[in-house]
């Protein structure tokens, strides 16, 4: 019996319905395609309108980024951005999420919609009281005033991710632990955490590249070139006159690598996180 058959859908359904995939497929990897491709092209051929696949392929392009740019000390800053949101978000996010989860307590409900609303205003307008803040306590350019600045961001989405993922674990467990002497944060550390490490990995990916690719707070905060990020550092490769669209595109690829890294990581956890945080709210 054939595919189409027991699915109950018609050929001509079946085609169309495969044709719309691959053509949003061709869409989706297009410009990544032609990214790697213009990273290994000489800059006349990356210009040109010509189009081709590669043409006169060369590794300069990443040899001079890596070694007549900042770009290592970019890449540096990120990571040490990134990794540290990525910490101080999965703690401040798991913390709060299973509190709300599991106690009540005066201002519970308002807590999680203000951590609702915050994320209701644009990047803009926070920059400005938040870059007041970060200028009272002398954190201007500095890592710790991007760190600060995206764990507003991305705290009160993981804390909501986290809570309808602590929702779906029985609170039987908390007290049978409880019975067995565990105190609260007993319970918490070494029962509901390790229970939770697919929703961990997806707020932990998700912290990650809410730091790894942010531009607007780097843009306001960072002043000297030495502490950009890399999302912002690249703008250095395409100025208003000559821009170098062979080294930004160099550039670009090796950027994708840790943020690739860490998905491989954790894409083993990423359905099983979402779909559980999403069906308890």
């Amino acid at each position: 019996m054939s595919r189409s058959v027991r699915t109950g859908r018609s050929p001509l359904r079946s085609v169309g319905l495969h044709a719309t995939l691959i053509v949003a497929s061709l869409i989706a990897v297009g410009p990544i395609l032609w990214v790697l491709l213009s990273s290994f092209k000489p800059g006349y051929a990356v210009q040109s309108s010509e189009i081709s696949l590669v043409e006169d392929p060369t590794l300069a392009n990443y040899a001079y980024v890596l070694g007549e740019t900042r770009f290592l000390r970019w890449f540096g800053n990120s990571v040490l951005v990134a990794a540290f949101t990525m910490l101080f978000g999965i703690f401040l996010a798991a913390t709060t999420g299973y509190a709300v989860s599991r106690f009540n307590f005066p201002g519970r409900r308002p807590l999680m919609t203000v951590f609702l609303v915050t994320q209701m205003f644009p990047v803009a307008i926070l920059i400005v009281p938040i870059y007041m803040i970060m200028a009272r306590f002398g954190l201007i350019n500095t890592p710790a005033s991007l760190i600060i600045a995206n764990l507003t961001i991305a705290v009160p989405f993981c804390a909501w991710m986290l809570k309808g993922y602590f929702d779906s674990i029985p609170t039987a467990l908390d007290e049978a632990a409880a019975i067995d002497g565990c105190g609260p944060f007993g319970i918490f550390w070494r029962i509901v955490l390790p229970l939770a490490r697919p929703a961990l990995a997806v707020t932990g990916f998700y912290a990650f590249l809410t730091a790894w690719g942010e531009v607007a707070y780097a843009s306001a905060f960072i002043q000297e070139d030495r502490n950009f990020t890399l999302a912002y550092g690249l703008q250095q490769f395409v100025p208003q006159f000559n821009p170098q669209w062979e080294y930004l595109t160099s550039a670009a690829v090796l950027v994708t690598i840790p943020a690739g890294l860490v998905f491989l990581y954790a894409q083993r956890h990423l359905v099983s996180g979402l779909t559980g945080g999403g069906t308890k709210g």
